[in-house]
């Protein structure tokens, strides 16, 4: 069995390998080639969870899960919010092939998927990206933007305002662009074409009076029915894509108030991401469309990464060999 740490993951998974890996997971996911049932989540206190994500990229292909808790608050103590392995089988014997480090695998396809999806639905001269939080994955959704796009302004909100200007200032240095932190939400969703919510906020902090038409929502922080980062007037309002469509109509929370609240129905939903990128149904429909991208995460994903990280490391002799 092969070990890949968090460091050959971060060496290797680059944005420019991963963005396009996903586009190609969610549109075989959309063709019918994988398989994959809902993830189960485990309620755990203060906020925390335990995901187990089975699933297999084609009937015989690799498979296997990621393992993973949630632990939202880890940032205080410099730990990363996502604690796990993707576990990933081989589907000539059925032997666990590897264990890939989840927690940065995570972290950076999920930014890379929000970058994909934004290819495919932002408007061609898409330029000003606004990142609500100033977590993990809002770091990483402007380091993949910035691969993805030709960007000329970031601008950064948090509840924390000394958090907000650290995250811009640090940035700035890293990626060359110009990232500014904002005070509110309503000034950093004015300036923006792209829009990436990040946060684990259980109330809406984005509502729809604040995106302007033509921006593009990428709908990242909840995973899970339960806490909401927008209202249901911008569900309600938006061109609503789906990573997978049943994920989100069993789990996509923003979406499930929306629904309970009598604004929006299933067929709201009007395609999922591997559809648009396969041309079966157009990612907007107009330059004023506010399209959205709900990204539950999917297991796909993860498998996808992790064979192309175990490709990698065979070619180089890398990673740590384990009897098992």
């Amino acid at each position: 069995m092969l070990v890949l740490d968090r460091d050959f993951v971060r060496t290797h998974l680059g944005y420019e390998a991963c963005i396009p890996l996903m586009r190609e997971a969610m549109s075989a996911l959309s063709r019918g080639e994988t398989r994959q049932p809902l993830r189960s989540i485990v309620p755990l206190d203060r906020g925390r969870a335990f995901g187990v994500m089975p699933g297999a990229l084609a009937a015989d292909g690799p498979f296997g899960a990621k393992l993973v808790s949630v632990y939202p608050q880890n940032h205080a103590i410099g730990l990363q919010s996502h604690q796990g392995a993707v576990a990933l089988f081989d589907p000539a014997t059925g032997a666990l092939a590897a264990l890939v480090h989840a927690g940065e695998v995570t972290g950076i396809r999920t930014a890379a998927a929000s970058a994909a999806a934004s290819q495919a639905l932002a408007r061609p001269d898409a330029s000003r990206l606004a990142v609500l939080g100033t977590g993990e994955q809002a770091a990483a959704h402007v380091r993949a933007f910035h691969v993805a796009f030709d960007l000329s302004a970031v601008t950064i909100w948090g509840r924390s305002r000394d958090r907000a200007c650290a995250l811009a200032a640090s940035l700035a240095q890293e990626t060359g662009l110009p990232v500014t932190a904002v005070p509110t939400v309503a000034e950093a969703a004015a300036r923006a074409d792209i829009l990436c919510t990040t946060t684990a906020s259980a109330e809406p902090i984005l509502r729809s009076g604040d995106v302007p038409d033509g921006c593009h929502v990428n709908l990242v922080g909840s995973s899970h029915d339960g806490p909401v980062e927008i209202d249901d007037d911008l569900v309600a309002r938006a061109r609503f894509v789906a990573d997978y469509r049943p994920g989100v109509l069993a789990q996509g929370a923003e979406f499930l108030s929306a629904k309970r609240a009598g604004r929006v129905d299933d067929a709201h939903v009007v395609a999922e991401i591997g559809e648009v990128f396969l041309g079966l149904t157009p990612g907007r429909t107009s330059e004023r469309d506010v399209t959205l991208y709900k990204s539950l995460g999917h297991v796909v994903q993860d498998l996808a990464s992790a064979r192309y990280l175990v490709d990698r490391a065979v070619a180089l002799g890398q990673g740590v060999q384990i009897a098992f």
